[in-house]
């Protein structure tokens, strides 16, 4: 399912972002954060919202 708002997912260390992943929903995304957090408790995951026409041409 295609919506106007996509959710960035970015995983920070020290102010440099490592890995970035989008999501269609922020539940998707938040949930794949806490789940990485389990798994690496030192890295940071930085959600935020993006307009789908930023993201796609």
């Amino acid at each position: 399912m295609m919506t106007d708002t996509m959710w960035k997912c970015e995983q920070l260390r020290a102010g440099t972002v490592y890995n970035r992943i989008l999501f269609n929903t922020r539940q998707e995304a938040e949930q794949f954060a806490q789940q990485m957090g389990k798994v690496e408790p030192d890295l940071f995951w930085n959600i935020e919202a993006v307009p789908a026409k930023a993201v796609w041409n």
